[in-house]
């Protein structure tokens, strides 16, 4: 991993806290939160990710939260920068003023080389106002979609409406805010338990409607991933019915391509289009077939985990 860059500032830095990484997750929920924690305690700065040369190993619009007693948290790349950008960030807060840094490509400093190849820019903000954050975190937790947008202009960072994905708008960079995967396991099996301790080990909201008599629409959303755990079509019926047409991003269902076809006819009769089907991911998984549980599980949640990426980035 190529070494940390020094300040492209020259100050004084005898007078201020050394920068020290604080473990409280790496998403952006976790560090927003870190954020609002700090800036009610002593003031903080927003790093973000909006600008990427070639190869990168973070999204835009990922962060990194640096309070200004040095703490920080969060990520912009795989770990080589967040030291230095933390360090710039308590020069930006010790002077109340934004700035832009550039690493790797691009960057002045020629000796300095991403592990990726590439090159990116983070504009730190210093947070002047907590609210919009609040809003966000309000938001999100409600499952509903949230955006920032930062002027480096006026620097100012405000509540936004929601764009397809995090980019710059004009001379403003605009940041989405989803809430996390929530995945609705229906299946009483082996296979459903490993999907299940898999799912919450990746931290996502797990739902087990088994038995559950009440709306089931109620818990699927925009954010929500199906998965239909069951050896016979009867079973899965009612929760199926459902997911097909609700706005969940995946719906996967268990059983070989003969099953599916099975599937498919048997709900043409219940009257699903031809579209309706189509959104059904069967077999599930993202690759197969696999022949114990826990495989099944690793197949199954790197499928979601591929939709969601493609489906929000």
């Amino acid at each position: 991993m190529a070494a940390e860059p020094p300040s492209q500032f020259a100050d004084d830095s005898e007078s201020r806290p050394t920068p020290f990484r604080v473990d409280v997750g790496d998403q952006p929920v976790d560090i927003l939160q870190f954020a609002l924690d700090a800036f009610e305690t002593g003031g903080v700065a927003l790093a973000t990710l909006v600008d990427i040369r070639g190869g990168a190993a973070r999204a835009l619009g990922s962060h990194v939260a640096i309070a200004a007693d040095g703490r920080f948290c969060g990520y912009v790349s795989g770990g080589c920068v967040e030291t230095a950008v933390a360090s710039e960030a308590l020069v930006a807060i010790a002077e109340a003023n934004d700035r832009s840094v550039t690493y790797g490509d691009g960057s002045p400093f020629f000796d300095i080389v991403l592990p990726c190849g590439g090159g990116i820019t983070v504009a730190i903000h210093v947070l002047r106002d907590a609210g919009p954050l609040r809003d966000v975190l309000d938001r999100v937790a409600d499952r509903a979609p949230a955006a920032l947008r930062y002027s480096p202009e006026s620097q100012s960072l405000e509540l936004s409406e929601c764009l397809l994905r995090t980019c710059w708008q004009g001379a403003e960079f605009v940041t989405l805010y989803c809430p996390v995967t929530r995945v609705v396991i229906s299946g009483m099996s082996m296979e459903a338990e490993a999907v299940a301790r898999l799912a919450t080990t990746s931290r996502w909201d797990v739902v087990l409607p088994n038995g559950f008599e009440g709306d089931l629409a109620s818990m699927m959303d925009a954010f929500t991933a199906v998965v239909l755990l069951h050896h016979d079509l009867d079973a899965e019926e009612r929760v199926l019915d459902v997911a097909t047409a609700s706005s969940a991003f995946y719906v996967g269902a268990l059983g070989s391509t003969r099953t599916h076809r099975q599937r498919s006819e048997r709900m043409q009769r219940r009257g699903f289009s031809r579209q309706d089907i189509d959104r059904i991911k069967a077999p599930i998984g993202m690759f197969g077939p696999t022949r114990d549980a826990t495989t099944l599980a690793l197949s199954v949640v790197a499928d979601i985990a591929a939709s969601r990426l493609a489906t929000y980035g």
